[in-house]
Order: C-alpha cells, then structure tokens, then sequence
C-alpha cells in the first residue's frame, strides 16, 4: 500500500515537470502574439466570465482600474475583446471576447496539447490506460474538494 505521503511526493514532482513546460509554453507563445502575460490573464478572466466589466478584470489582476482600462483599451486595439456600454449605466462597460481572442486563447492551449500529445504517445497502451484511470480518479477527488471548500 502507498501512503499518502508518498504520492503526495510523486504529484509535486510531477506538478514541477508540468509547471514548468505550462508556463515555459504559455510565456513563448504569449510573446509571440505580442501580447504580456497580464492581457493573456485578462483574456482568459472574460472567457472564463463570459462578460464582465473593468472592475472586475481590475481586481482579478491586482491592478487599478486606470491600469486595467488601459490595458483593455489596447486589447479593443488588437481587436481581441469589444468593450460596450451598458444600456441602462453608461458607466458600465461590458467586456467580451472577439473570435479573434478566442482563437488566441484556443491557439495557446494547443502549444501544450502538443507536449501532452507526445507524452501519450511515448506511453504503451497500458500505461496511458494506468494513467487515464488515475487522473479521473485524481480530478474525482479534486473537483469534490472544491465543492467543500467553497
């Protein structure tokens, strides 16, 4: 039997070797859009909300909102999100997506789906199912965490 302790070692090692081919793949394809890593943050903050306003994008980044609005506006220059007013509040902005930013987005997940794609493809049949078994089994396990916690 594996105590937890030792797993909890083989994840973090794992988490490392994942981290840093992640992140190494999404700084690399973030500047060769041109774009820095806090407008690849604010891009994925509005997929993620669907729509929200320059407030909010301010506060997930930990920046003013003069600071966010600027850096929106250039994301509404690189015709990656439309910024709109809101019809009842012209004070409030909506934030949303272009099918230009979406395929940004989309263009920065497939970087690294090629790096998992050889990974799977290096395994036997029997470990890629070993591993697709344990890591339903892990996001199982995680997803009721977060329902916990929350």
């Amino acid at each position: 039997m594996v105590e937890p302790g030792f797993l909890t070692e083989a994840l973090q090692e794992w988490f490392e070797i994942f981290r840093r081919r992640m992140m190494s793949g999404f700084f690399t394809y973030a500047k060769d859009q041109g774009l820095s890593m806090a407008q690849m943050g604010a891009l994925f903050h509005i997929y993620r909300m669907g729509a929200c306003g320059v407030s909010d994008i301010g506060s997930h980044l930990g920046v003013t909102n003069s600071a966010a609005s600027q850096m929106l506006e250039r994301l509404v220059q690189l015709k990656l999100i439309t910024r709109t007013e809101d019809p009842e509040d012209r004070r409030v902005k909506h934030i949303v997506l272009t099918d230009k930013g979406l395929q940004i987005l989309r263009g920065s997940s497939k970087a690294n789906q090629d790096w998992l794609e050889r990974i799977a493809q290096a395994m036997t049949d029997e470990e890629r199912e070993q591993v697709r078994i344990a890591l339903a089994i892990l996001t199982e396990k995680s997803r009721l965490l977060e329902i916990n916690t929350n």
